[in-house]
């Protein structure tokens, strides 16, 4: 049996009125905001069951885009936020959905660049605060915040878990969790590492010249 922490009891020091639709929604626009490393041009936020119904009341939208923007749990902005300066300039919508298969507070959020440059992230608010992001573009992950986590994307091929858990062990890192995904036997593949401890730049290049490996990507854990 699960041991309940003072977290799981009191919640997260936020703005309310909801540790799920509000503090979890800042959250899960926080970390989609680590993901895609920068404030984005335009986001679309796609709310599911819950969140759809009760969100609004709640101050779902507001935490996701307060998220995305950068702000905290306990940022007094996130009650007036669609009238800040710093939501200007972004374009944001929001849509609505019911999904059974889907969580009771799922979001879907695509993230666009004037770039060009675009990101499909989902995710889902557990409760009291606690989030976990699902999928990124067309890979299953799962993500919590609560570590720092290296994403790398690959060719699925023997021996490439070997090397990246090799490097890892090298450098005296430890692997708090590790998560694979491909989308097809030989095809594109991906691995998110949760570490304890911090990455540097030395061996993100390190991972970045093994051969087979298209994409690697730092995120760092969200602040308590």
């Amino acid at each position: 049996m699960k041991k309940s922490t003072l977290f799981d009891i009191i919640s997260p020091v936020m703005i309310g009125p909801s540790s799920s639709h509000t503090a979890g929604a800042v959250r899960l626009g926080l970390l989609a905001r680590n993901i895609y490393k920068t404030t984005p041009d335009k986001v679309v936020f796609k709310l599911y069951n819950s969140y759809a119904h009760t969100g609004k009341g709640h101050g779902t939208e507001k935490g996701l885009l307060a998220g995305i923007l950068g702000l905290s749990v306990a940022d007094r902005q996130i009650k007036d936020i669609f009238n800040s300066d710093i939501a200007k300039d972004v374009d944001y919508s929001f849509e609505y959905s019911d999904n059974f298969k889907m969580h009771p507070n799922a979001v879907d959020m695509t993230l666009y660049s004037n770039d060009g440059r675009k990101m499909f992230i989902s995710g889902e608010s557990i409760g009291a605060g606690e989030i976990a992001i699902r999928k990124i573009d067309d890979f299953t992950v799962k993500l919590t915040g609560k570590f720092n986590t290296v994403l790398i994307v690959h060719k699925d091929m023997p021996g490439m878990i070997s090397q990246v858990t090799s490097l890892m062990q090298y450098h005296n890192i430890n692997i708090a969790s590790l998560f694979c995904d491909r989308s097809a036997k030989g095809r594109e593949a991906s691995m998110a590492l949760c570490i304890d401890g911090e990455l540097n730049s030395e061996i993100i290049n390190t991972l970045e010249e093994i051969p087979e490996v298209y994409f690697v990507s730092y995120v760092e854990k969200l602040e308590n």
